[in-house]
């Protein structure tokens, strides 16, 4: 089942149904007027909202339209937690190299988390917004989940059994502020603006045999500027699966219907900067922090810039048969429009 939040009925949205191939929607008020209400009462909602996925997908939905993704908004606008791991231990590794930083004793044992901002998500259209080109402007395309509740100390299997939906995630990060921020002790604030989500959250089943073991085993596709620059597996060189994430989250605290829990940038171990982009052959990037490590071991300073502004960033998944799963992730950087 494949569902999505139009930009109309509110600072939440209007959630619809949204057929296999992306082609079409029907807005489904009489089941649930957002996405977070459909969580909040899955069992009832969920039945419901795939017959009238099964109804899109053979021609019987009585009320479909076309599907825009450029009409979408977040599938989730706001939600009540957003936290964002770090399962690829390769990018811990480079990007921690890049700011001087040592690694965690813990970090094959204990997964890196911290609580972003859940308040307001930008639209998979959206631009991204900032002051000034200095900051360090970089993308980290990532896997997300969405999960129903959870209780406190739930295992990896009850985490496993209450993924809702899956989404893609460009979860931007200012990298010239995140040093000064780590050193006052206090974790990610400034450095970390609002993330942007797929157009389209879907549910597991939806991506067959390439959902397992908590891991969605396809590749993550990143273009910059209309350019190949990443596409790194998801599930490879992932340390932690969501079972393991969500349970890890869950440790101290219950974690309420609509909880998003990133995957952290994907990332996959290569050999060295000339053999790890796309036009060596390598799988590329998912943010441009690794490159600008692998840079600077080989060639003793980082040579690529981050984003500048009018930058353009595109992020989507395709299924076996080259279809795109999630929607894309379609955002260019700008400048505050006022300037201030």
């Amino acid at each position: 089942m494949k569902l999505a939040t139009l930009k109309s009925g509110g600072r939440d949205g209007m959630l619809v149904v949204v057929s296999r191939d992306l082609g079409r929607c029907q807005p489904v008020p009489a089941v649930a007027c957002t996405l977070q209400a459909a969580l909040d009462d899955w069992p009832r909602c969920a039945p419901q909202l795939a017959e009238v996925y099964a109804a899109l997908n053979n021609g019987a939905a009585r009320h479909a339209q076309p599907f825009a993704e450029a009409r979408c908004h977040s599938p989730l606008p706001r939600a009540y937690q957003w936290a964002d791991c770090s399962a690829y231990i390769n990018h811990v590794e480079l990007v921690r190299k890049a700011r001087g930083a040592e690694l965690p004793p813990s970090l094959l044992s204990d997964p890196l988390i911290y609580q972003g901002g859940s308040d307001c998500f930008l639209g998979p259209r959206d631009p991204i917004i900032a002051l000034s080109e200095n900051w360090g402007i970089d993308l980290e395309a990532e896997v997300a989940v969405v999960t129903g509740d959870l209780p406190m100390a739930a295992s990896p299997a009850q985490c496993a059994s209450a993924i809702r939906l899956l989404m893609l995630v460009n979860d931007v990060s200012l990298r010239q502020l995140i040093p000064g921020e780590l050193a006052k002790g206090f974790g990610f604030f400034q450095s970390k603006p609002a993330s942007a989500f797929s157009p389209v959250a879907v549910t597991p089943d939806e991506l067959g045999d390439a959902w397992h073991h908590a891991k969605v085993h396809l590749p993550l596709l990143v273009h910059i500027n209309g350019e190949p620059f990443g596409r790194p597996n998801a599930g490879i060189d992932m340390t932690f699966d969501f079972s393991q994430l969500l349970a890890h989250a869950a440790r101290t605290r219950a974690l309420a219907a609509g909880t998003i829990v990133g995957s952290g940038t994907v990332s996959n171990r290569q050999g060295s900067l000339h053999g790890s982009s796309i036009a060596n052959g390598g799988v590329g990037y998912c943010c441009l922090a690794e490159l600008r490590m692998y840079e600077t071991i080989e060639c003793g300073a980082a040579r690529t810039a981050f984003l500048k502004f009018g930058d353009r960033v595109r992020i989507e998944m395709l299924d076996g048969d080259g279809h795109s799963i999630f929607g894309a992730i379609e955002q260019t950087v700008a400048p505050c429009p006022d300037g201030s």
